[in-house]
């Protein structure tokens, strides 16, 4: 036991010194699978291998892409949460781009016509609503059907092995949550996608044909800042480590700072109790209708808050929002995705029962330790 614990704090020593190589850093274990290849990417602004774009990378190295596949926020990362896309065609490179939010979430037959190899490169934030999640199930599962061979490069998650949170009862299930996963599931893209091979969650019970191009000089300890943002309003590292304590208020009539540059980093409400920090959410880029849109929101501001990578969910937030909003009656937003994004009725009913955030992780301990024992068959990394 001894010898294992020295082993894992080695490996740990070195990882913080040693520079991070990504799955899409680590072309000779997937270049020559591409060559003479028809070859569609999965991708967005995050997919940058030496801070080039990975298809200009591949393009520079005569790989045919012949189709780019967009999620949530699109191509360039620029769109509003939930704002659907139309396909279109990347003006840079000509290529064609079909969105895979809105309606069209899984790609068909006809979208996969003529593909021999499918790439997906985008950067996740170990959270289990973040929706390119679900794009990367329906990708797939899609590749699946069509006998498609899917290469996922592998990322580092912002979040480590943070686990916590209520595993997703299936009676729940959404684009914000398709798997039975905590909140903060502590693996990373690659390691996840095994998981929806092996645990026969696409559908039928079918698996892809799937490689993980893996990580090197990473653990799940070790500390990763993100170096381009996500998604539109995860600007930073604290919004990001914030997040999956925040975007509970989704589900509710407050806002998180969307319409601001403090996204996910403050809440509040024009019927919020009144306090001396205030907020006023207007139009910009990945926000042009934010809620409470030039209103004048009083709330609580988080940007001082020390927390980091191995925090658990911390849930004084919302329970102090729900006390001190003005009409708790129409604190739970009626189209319940609250629901959806806790993974059940549950977080909803203790709250409204008068729940302590230690009463309400204590009933997610079951839960989570059978999680925990899923999780390791996945693991890649220490």
């Amino acid at each position: 036991m001894l010898k294992k614990i020295t082993l894992l704090l080695l490996i740990f020593s070195f990882s913080l010194f040693a520079q991070i190589i990504t799955g899409a850093q680590n072309s000779v274990e997937y270049l020559s699978k591409l060559r003479g290849k028809n070859v569609a990417l999965v991708v967005n602004q995050s997919s940058l291998v030496n801070g080039e774009h990975l298809v200009d990378k591949l393009l520079a190295e005569k790989i045919n892409i012949v189709k780019i596949f967009a999620p949530e926020h699109g191509f360039r990362g620029n769109a509003d949460a939930g704002q659907h896309l139309k396909n279109g065609v990347d003006l840079a490179t000509g290529l064609p781009i079909i969105s895979l939010y809105g309606k069209h979430k899984k790609p068909t037959g006809k979208d996969l016509r003529g593909i021999d190899i499918l790439v997906f490169d985008i950067q996740d934030v170990g959270v289990r609503f973040y929706t390119y999640l679900s794009t990367l199930h329906y990708i797939m599962e899609s590749a699946s059907e069509s006998h498609i061979p899917v290469i996922v490069l592998d990322r580092p998650n912002p979040n480590g092995g943070r686990i916590d949170g209520e595993v997703l009862n299936l009676k729940y299930k959404s684009f914000v949550g398709m798997h039975p996963v905590p909140i903060l599931y502590g693996m990373t893209i690659g390691e996840y996608a095994l998981m929806i091979n092996g645990e026969g969650w696409l559908k039928g019970g079918k698996k892809a044909q799937l490689q993980v191009v893996h990580l090197d000089n990473y653990t799940h300890m070790t500390p990763y800042s993100l170096p381009v943002k996500p998604s539109p309003n995860l600007p930073n590292d604290l919004s990001i480590y914030l997040y999956p304590s925040l975007a509970f208020f989704e589900g509710t009539p407050l806002s998180v700072g969307r319409g601001t540059t403090m996204q996910f980093q403050v809440y509040g409400s024009p019927y919020y109790k009144k306090t001396k920090f205030t907020f006023r959410p207007i139009s910009r880029e990945g926000a042009k209708h934010p809620k409470y849109q030039n209103k004048k929101c009083y709330g609580v501001d988080l940007r001082s808050e020390l927390i980091d990578s191995k925090s658990g969910i911390n849930l004084s937030y919302i329970l102090d929002a729900y006390k001190n909003y003005r009409f708790k009656k129409k604190f739970f937003l009626k189209n319940r995705f609250f629901d959806k994004l806790a993974g059940s009725s549950h977080l909803r009913q203790q709250i409204k029962a008068g729940k302590s955030a230690k009463q309400i992780k204590q009933s997610w301990r079951k839960s989570l330790a059978k999680f925990k024992k899923i999780r390791e068959k996945y693991l890649i990394y220490p």
